[in-house]
C-alpha cells in the first residue's frame, strides 16, 4: 500500500489523479473493513472539494480523517458520546483540521473513538468498536482512543488519521494496527477546536503509513519545518530503559522488540541498556488521580449532573475520580511533575533517543473487553497495560513515535522512539533510519 509521499509523486507524474485516489479511499471506507470506523462520513463534500485542482499542494487532494473530538464547521462535536450528539454546531474548523484542508487535504469523515478519549482500548458502547486490521478471524481491539482514525489509515481509507494523544491515544492504535503514530511535543500544535481530556497532557497529532508521511503531517499541523539530517544510525546513541517498560510483557512483543534492537545494532546504532529509577516515582506523583481525572472532571461536571446516565460507565467512573482532588493536591501535582521532568531530562541528556516497546501486549479480542460489568476487570487490566508505556512520555511532556517492528504474518508490535520536549526533529530523523533498518530485517 503506497504512502502519501509515493502517491503524491505519482499524482505529479500523471500516473493517477486525485479523483481516482478519493474514490478508492471512499470504496475502502464503505467496505466491511471499516465497519464502525466513521461516526459521520463526508463523501459528497469530499468529492466537491477534490474537484478543485491543487496537485502542487502538500496533500494534493488526498484523503484524511478527523477524530470525532475535532470541531468541523457546521457540525456538533460529540467526541464519541451520545450526550453531545445534539450539541450546537461548531462555528469553525479546529485549527488542525483547517491546516490539513489548507494544505490540500480532503476530509472524508469523522472517526470513532473511545468516549471522550478516556481509554486506550478503543471500545465504544454507543458507536460500536472498529476491529483491528491484523486478524481476519478474531475481531481484536483497535486500541484507543483514536480507534477509527487508526483503522482508516491501516485499511487505506485515508493517508492521514488526525487524532489526539493524552496518554498514548495515537501510539497505542498505531502499534496495534501496524502503522506509524507520531506524538509531537504538545505545545507545537494548537489544540484549539479539540474537545479536551487533559489540558495539561493533550497533544494534537496524527497516524500515517510511513515516517516520511509522519514528518509531512507534523509539518502541516505544527506550521514548521522539520530538520531531519541524513546521518546514519551509527551517529546515534540510543538507550533502552530496562525497568517498568518490560513488566508483564507478552513473549511475542519481547521477541519482536529484541529482533528490532538487533536490526538497529546491525545498522550501526549504539544501544545501551540503562535503569531510570525516576519511573518508580510516578505512582506516588499520580496518587491523587493525575491530570486526566481532575481536568476532565472540571470540564464534565455539569454535563455529568444533567446527563450522567448517558455516559459509558467505564468512562464516567474515571472522570468522577477527579472530583476528589483538592486544590493543594493539584498544585502539588503540577510542581511534582515539573521537578520530575527535570530529573528525567538530566538522566537522558547524553542520549539521542530512547527505545521501548510501545505497549507490552498485542491486541486482545474485542469480546474479552466488550461493554458489560462482568468484563470490567479485564477491560481495566488491559487499559492499564496499554497506557503504561506511552503515558510516561506524556508525563514527561516529551515526543515519541511508534513504528511497526513485527514480522509479516504476526500480530502487530510497535517500537517506540522517544525523548523529552522539543527533541521532535531528532526523534523523527532517527525514526527514518530505524524504519529503513526494520524493513530490511
Amino acid at each position: 500500500m503506497n504512502d502519501l509521499h509515493a502517491t503524491r509523486l505519482n499524482l505529479l507524474a500523471g500516473g493517477t489523479d486525485a479523483r481516482t485516489e478519493l474514490e478508492h479511499a471512499i470504496g475502502i471506507a464503505q467496505s466491511p473493513a471499516c465497519s464502525h470506523v466513521f461516526t459521520r462520513t463526508l463523501f459528497d463534500e469530499a468529492r466537491q472539494q477534490v474537484a478543485l485542482p491543487a496537485p502542487q499542494s502538500r496533500l494534493a487532494g488526498l484523503a484524511f480523517t478527523a477524530k470525532d473530538l475535532f470541531d468541523i464547521e457546521g457540525q456538533p462535536t460529540p467526541a464519541g458520546s451520545v450526550v453531545l450528539s445534539h450539541a450546537p454546531a461548531a462555528k469553525a474548523d479546529a485549527v488542525a483540521v483547517a491546516r490539513l484542508r489548507a494544505a490540500g487535504g480532503v476530509l472524508t469523515g469523522r472517526t470513532n473513538m473511545s468516549e471522550f478519549a478516556f481509554s486506550g482500548v478503543g471500545v465504544n458502547p454507543h458507536r460500536g468498536t472498529p476491529a483491528n486490521v491484523s486478524d481476519a478471524t478474531t475481531p481484536r481491539i483497535p486500541g484507543g482512543s483514536s480507534s477509527g482514525a487508526a483503522i482508516s489509515v491501516a485499511t487505506g481509507a485515508a493517508f492521514i488519521g488526525l487524532g489526539s494523544d493524552t496518554g498514548g491515544s495515537i501510539r497505542i492504535p498505531a502499534a496495534l494496527n501496524g502503522i506509524v503514530g507520531f506524538k509531537s511535543t504538545a505545545r507545537l500544535v494548537p489544540a484549539d477546536g479539540a474537545l479536551p481530556l487533559s489540558t495539561t497532557l493533550d497533544t494534537v497529532c496524527a497516524m500515517t503509513r510511513s515516517v516520511r508521511d509522519a514528518i509531512a503531517a507534523h509539518e502541516i499541523l505544527a506550521a514548521r519545518r522539520v530538520t531531519a539530517g541524513a546521518a546514519s544510525l551509527g551517529a546515534y546513541r540510543l538507550a533502552v530503559v530496562k525497568n517498568v517498560f518490560f513488566d508483564d510483557i507478552e513473549p511475542a512483543v519481547a521477541s519482536a522488540f529484541q529482533d528490532a534492537l538487533q536490526a538497529l545494532r546491525s545498522g550501526g546504532a549504539q544501544v545501551e541498556e540503562i535503569e531510570l529509577p525516576e519511573l518508580a516515582q510516578l505512582q506516588a506523583i499520580n496518587a491523587t488521580g493525575g491530570f486526566s481525572a481532575a481536568e476532565s472532571y472540571a470540564w464534565h461536571r455539569l454535563l455529568l449532573e444533567r446527563s450522567g446516565a448517558g455516559y459509558d460507565p467505564r468512562v464516567a467512573q474515571r472522570i468522577i475520580r477527579g472530583a476528589g482532588m483538592k486544590a493543594h493536591e493539584y498544585i502539588d501535582l503540577v510542581n511534582a511533575r515539573r521537578a520530575w521532568i527535570a530529573r528525567v531530562e538530566a538522566a537522558l541528556a547524553s542520549f539521542d533517543a530512547v527505545l521501548s516497546p510501545t505497549v507490552p501486549i498485542t491486541a486482545p479480542s474485542i469480546a474479552s473487553v466488550a461493554p458489560g460489568a462482568e468484563r470490567d476487570d479485564e477491560f481495566f487490566r488491559v487499559n492499564a497495560l496499554l497506557l503504561r508505556n506511552p503515558s510516561i512520555v506524556n508525563m514527561l511532556d516529551g515526543c515519541a513515535i511508534s513504528l511497526p517492528c513485527h514480522a509479516a504474518g504476526e500480530l502487530p508490535v510497535g517500537l517506540m522512539l522517544w525523548h523529552a520536549a522539543l527533541h521532535d526533529d531528532g526523534v523523527l530523523a532517527i525514526a527514518l533510519q530505524a524504519e529503513h533498518a526494520l524493513r530490511r530485517q
